[in-house]
């Protein structure tokens, strides 16, 4: 029987993808402050879209007007969970990489948050 050279070498290439991985520094959690003055300290386009997508369980209670345990809020959730895929996609394709502006940031936020919380009134 042939050694299996080919699947050993990838299997080793993924492994040391996936320690090299564990051992870089991860990026530090972002918060809304972060957004504050944009024109002196820009953000890229996708931490914007990263920290939208983390208020989703927010967004759903004010939409819905349900508490955080309700169906309506949970089914809400769900929903901007399954099109979060196609709303970062929209917004990256229609927005700079880099939000520089507070009008940017809105224009940013109004649009992910129209895509991802739709039709959640009760």
């Amino acid at each position: 029987m042939k050694f299996p050279t080919v699947t050993v070498i990838l299997v080793l290439a993924a492994l040391a993808f996936v320690l090299w991985d564990q051992t870089r520094e991860q990026p530090q959690a972002v918060d809304a402050s972060r957004f504050t003055n944009l024109q002196a300290n820009p953000v890229k386009l996708s931490t914007t879209v990263d920290w939208l997508n983390t208020q989703l369980p927010s967004l759903c209670e004010q939409a819905t007007g349900k508490a955080k345990g309700a169906d309506a809020n949970a089914a809400c959730i769900k929903q901007a969970k399954t099109r979060t895929s196609t709303c970062r996609r929209s917004v990256y394709g229609g927005f700079p990489s880099v939000v520089a502006s507070d009008a940017v940031f809105r224009d940013v936020s109004i649009t992910l948050i129209n895509c991802l919380v739709q039709d959640a009134s009760p």
